[in-house]
């Protein structure tokens, strides 16, 4: 049993998608975690629709259902009628919880605990994820100036490890100053 409750957050997420900008669930993955139909489901929201605003549930537009649609796997999509009768609903976070509570089931408070954390888990990796970006983005900032320094620190050490180049020899004859021998006393 723990094995099994540690795994269902893991797919429920992998249920979650970002619509509209924003992690929904849609009526049937929401339904079937639930243990109810998607039509049990969309009747008791329905029944209770004031306890679902707009940032709580939403349904699809007919271009984001065609588009949604393309996006699966050929083994999942409708065999019969090849469209999608019903626009689903998506439920955010809350409207998921909201749906628990209507549907009153045994099974649907239970699955509203995984489906929080869930949630839960995919906000954490986000937040993760941006302050990592975030890092690295100041990381760069940072390197990218000192590796202008270093290698100008480099070609002044290049230089100063260079021989120096040998005195160049005068070609044809030179006069040199006589050297004086002797020095005249005071």
């Amino acid at each position: 049993m723990k094995k099994s409750r540690t795994l269902i957050p893991e797919v429920i997420e992998r249920r979650i998608l970002l619509i509209r900008g924003q992690k929904v669930l849609l009526d049937g993955h929401l339904a079937g975690l639930y243990g109810v139909s998607t039509k049990v489901l969309v009747q008791a929201v329905k029944r209770n629709i004031a306890r679902f605003p707009s940032d709580f549930m939403f349904q699809l537009s007919r271009e984001e259902v065609e588009t949604l649609a393309r996006s699966r796997s050929q083994s999942v999509t409708l065999k019969r009628g090849k469209n999608i009768k019903y626009r689903p609903y998506a439920f955010t976070e809350h409207g998921a919880i909201m749906a628990a509570t209507v549907l009153n089931s045994p099974r649907a408070v239970q699955m509203s605990v995984f489906v929080v954390r869930a949630f839960v888990r995919m906000r954490e990796a986000m937040i993760a994820h941006r302050d990592v970006a975030e890092k690295l983005r100041e990381l760069e900032r940072r390197v990218g100036k000192h590796d202008e320094h270093i290698q100008a620190i480099i070609d002044v050490i290049r230089q100063l490890m260079a021989p120096p180049n040998p005195p160049k020899r005068r070609i044809g004859f030179g006069v040199e100053e006589p050297k004086v021998k002797y020095r005249i006393a005071r």
